[in-house]
């Protein structure tokens, strides 16, 4: 079969959104094709070949994606998506262990499904402590071995962060839980196909995963369980016992097989397009900071994931930039807040001040993103950033040397 390669333009609007979806590669739309109506069976149904022939189509993809993670495929459990698992295990495990340990351990800057999960557990009588970050997003690791008691069932952070791309120390999170005894849980989302992933190495004993981050389809994720030393959880869904239990629920063939061959991709090609990717987010990083003062970067300049660029640019509404660049596909935050006139959470726990974060864009490159693409949208973006700011009165009395933090505005 020949595919076009995905379109990245709607009508005059160039994609700049890969961290909120990524387009399906065409080498993975073609591995799924037959399983919708070639090899249609159920891969629960084991007593004739059509149940035959998916179920190895979906024990092929789990091998895949368990190879993308070091990890091996028996621990691989599919979910519909990234907050089915992180729902999964958070809640899962916690429940699981809460007559011995109800203590739980997370950061003030996980996705919003994650913080959601532990507010809900929270409610029902856990103990939750939230860490704090620094003033580039990263965890700090003594912070995290005085918040562990002998009650501490679970840490969860995030591997790669979905709005401003920070990478945090895995391997260091996964040893400090290790040696107190405490399972690490991880949301890689963002982080498969994009850093190395080694669940042995970095010591994690439980992971999040989305098809639709990483050039698969939308629908399917999956979850690492481990089973040496074991995890246990309570399920959330029950039924007829798929997934070791776990997860009941007939599974969407054409998605796991989908999922499989994204991830297998992204891993084989991982080094190479992090190379070409960081060259383009080098590239818009000198264009607007050599061209626009007054701008800052959120996260980590250096511990990220390239395909991710967050930016405050003072003196200019967030709201108002992003209409000016109508003909770019990009967020003014995760595509899972980004409807909110609230400044984002994350800026904030970071110490950004409300006025810097409502400044801010989320702009991720991806697969099919060319340097032609980042040159316009660096031409736009410092253009449309001069003309707001000549229109600022703000703008003008910082010019002229005002403290705009030492103003007492008047109330009328």
């Amino acid at each position: 079969m020949g595919h076009p390669l995905p379109i990245q333009k709607t009508g005059d609007v160039a994609y700049f959104d890969y961290q909120a979806t990524t387009p399906c590669d065409p080498r993975v739309v073609e591995k799924m094709y037959p399983y919708f109506y070639e090899v249609f069976g159920n891969p629960h149904s084991r007593s004739h070949i059509y149940g035959w022939e998916s179920e190895a189509a979906v024990e092929k993809a789990r091998k895949q994606i368990g190879e993308s993670l070091g990890a091996n495929p028996k621990d691989i459990v599919f979910t519909s998506g990234a907050t089915e698992s992180n729902n999964m295990l958070i809640k899962g495990v916690a429940h699981f262990y809460k007559s011995n340990k109800n203590h739980l351990i997370t950061t003030n800057i996980e996705h919003k499904c994650v913080l959601e999960s532990f507010r809900d557990l929270a409610g029902q009588g856990f103990d939750v402590t939230y860490l704090p970050v620094d003033d580039k997003g990263l965890v700090n690791l003594q912070a995290l071995r005085e918040a562990i008691t002998d009650k501490t069932c679970l840490v969860s952070v995030i591997a790669a962060h979905n709005e401003i791309g920070v990478v945090q120390p895995l391997a260091e999170i996964g040893e400090i839980c290790r040696e107190n005894g405490v399972f690490f849980h991880t949301d890689a989302a963002q982080a498969l196909g994009r850093i190395p992933l080694d669940v042995d190495r970095m010591k994690i004993d439980l992971m999040s995963l989305s098809s639709h981050k990483v050039y698969g389809p939308k629908g399917i994720g999956a979850a690492f369980v481990r089973r040496k030393p074991r995890v246990r959880l309570k399920a959330l869904l029950h039924g007829g016992d798929q997934e070791r239990g776990m997860r009941s629920g007939t599974l969407p063939t054409p998605l796991c097989v989908g999922f499989g061959e994204a991830a297998e991709i992204a891993v084989s090609e991982m080094a190479q397009e992090t190379t070409r990717i960081k060259s383009l987010w080098d590239y818009l990083y000198t264009r607007l900071t050599a061209e626009l003062p007054d701008v800052y970067l959120n996260g980590d300049k250096d511990q990220r994931i390239f395909n991710n660029f967050n930016m405050s640019f003072a003196y200019v509404e967030g709201e108002s930039l992003l209409m000016g660049m109508k003909d770019f596909a990009i967020s003014s935050g995760s595509a899972c807040t980004s409807s909110s006139l609230e400044p984002s959470y994350v800026l904030r726990a970071l110490g950004v001040g409300e006025d810097m974060a409502h400044t801010s864009l989320r702009i991720s490159f991806g697969r099919f993103t060319t340097h032609d693409d980042v040159k316009i949208l660096a031409d736009k973006l410092v253009s449309e950033v001069k003309r707001l700011r000549d229109m600022s009165p703000l703008w003008e009395m910082a010019q002229d040397g005002v403290d705009l933090s030492q103003v007492n505005w008047a109330a009328h």
